[in-house]
């Protein structure tokens, strides 16, 4: 891998910080202010989530993706509960085990074809209810794109809050790259989270052209109303929370979310199509946000990822995963393109 190659196809998370946001951390830095989120940065960024989801959602900044999963979870289950996601949900395949460390609960993991979940794939699994024997189903758990780079349609949005309801179960969605699935839709990060009945949402900008600090979401504000102490025992309570808050500000201003993820989409798109052309690789998930999965040669595998770093996603099919970034650039994706034909000559 070359040292002095900053676009690669590794994930988002390798993308630098959009200048907007920089620029809004700067500006954030000047004089003090109140710590631990009793500022105007914070006051300003609580109304931006407002303002785009609600008046009466109630929203908490923390670190990093991980602790947004896991203590939005922790927040509405008990110990004895059981969480049920994708068999290749961020929860269960990239956090360490962490949702069940802490929250005590079960994961219980569906296999899905493309990461999307349904009622009728969820359903054998409501197994053991009201049997103090086994733990007890009470959340679903859902990506927003999917880990596959696939997104849930308002349809499909619906139909699993109808599920939920139904069986008293809450709905958790992951949105590391929410922004990237409203894109595709084209719809409002609101009408794909609380007015399809979603409870509480894990919302990422780092993905995004963010430098750090994700947002938690209560939709009811009953299940947050003391998640102000869950996140400090969580060890997520920042002081210098202002510079997370600006940063939320200018990310939600301007449609500045829409424009960073339509780029990072519209980049996918175009890589999907290159690649597409080569009759020796197969796309293997549809295109929808900005990922791009493909089953490749596996002799090209690490030749190319020398010199643009990407993550083989499974080893026994030789199935890779390219993501597009907001600073991606079709200069970057000729290069790509270029460099693995001449692999495949």
């Amino acid at each position: 891998m070359q040292e002095d190659n900053p676009h690669g196809f590794a994930s988002d998370n390798c993308s630098g910080v959009h200048p907007d946001i920089l620029r809004a951390m700067t500006e954030a830095n000047h004089g003090h202010v109140l710590a631990y989120g009793v500022d105007i940065y914070c006051q300003r960024a609580t109304a931006k989530i407002q303002e785009i989801f609600g008046d009466d959602v109630l929203p908490f900044v923390v670190f990093n993706g991980t602790a947004a999963n896991v203590m939005a979870l922790q927040a509405i289950t008990h110990r004895h509960n059981a969480i049920i996601c994708a068999q290749t949900a961020h929860i269960n395949v990239d956090e360490c085990g962490a949702p069940e460390r802490i929250t005590g609960c079960k994961l219980l993991t569906v296999p899905t074809p493309d990461g999307k979940l349904t009622p009728d794939l969820i359903e054998p699994r409501l197994q053991g209810i009201g049997d103090q024997h086994h733990s007890q189903p009470s959340v679903i758990s859902i990506s927003q794109p999917t880990e596959l780079g696939t997104i849930y349609s308002l349809y499909e949005l619906r139909a699993l809050s109808a599920f939920a309801k139904q069986h008293n179960m809450l709905i958790h969605m992951d949105g590391a790259r929410l922004a990237n699935a409203a894109a595709t839709l084209g719809l409002s990060l609101r009408e794909i989270t609380a007015d399809v009945g979603i409870d509480v949402l894990s919302f990422g900008g780092t993905k995004n052209g963010m430098m750090y600090g994700e947002m938690i979401v209560f939709f009811d504000y009953r299940l947050g109303r003391d998640f102000q102490y869950t996140r400090k025992q969580g060890l997520q309570l920042t002081s210098k929370m202002r510079f997370i808050a600006a940063q939320w500000e200018a990310y939600l201003s301007n449609e500045q979310y829409l424009k960073t993820a339509r780029h990072a989409n519209l980049m996918s798109q175009k890589l999907a199509e290159r690649v597409a052309a080569l009759p020796q690789i197969r796309i293997s998930q549809a295109v929808q946000s900005n990922a791009v999965f493909a089953v490749v040669p596996r002799h090209i595998i690490e030749p190319l990822q020398r010199d643009f770093y990407f993550y083989v996603w499974d080893e026994l099919r030789d199935e890779v995963r390219w993501m597009t970034s907001w600073d991606t650039t079709e200069a970057d994706i000729d290069q790509f393109i270029s460099r693995m034909e001449e692999l495949l000559a």
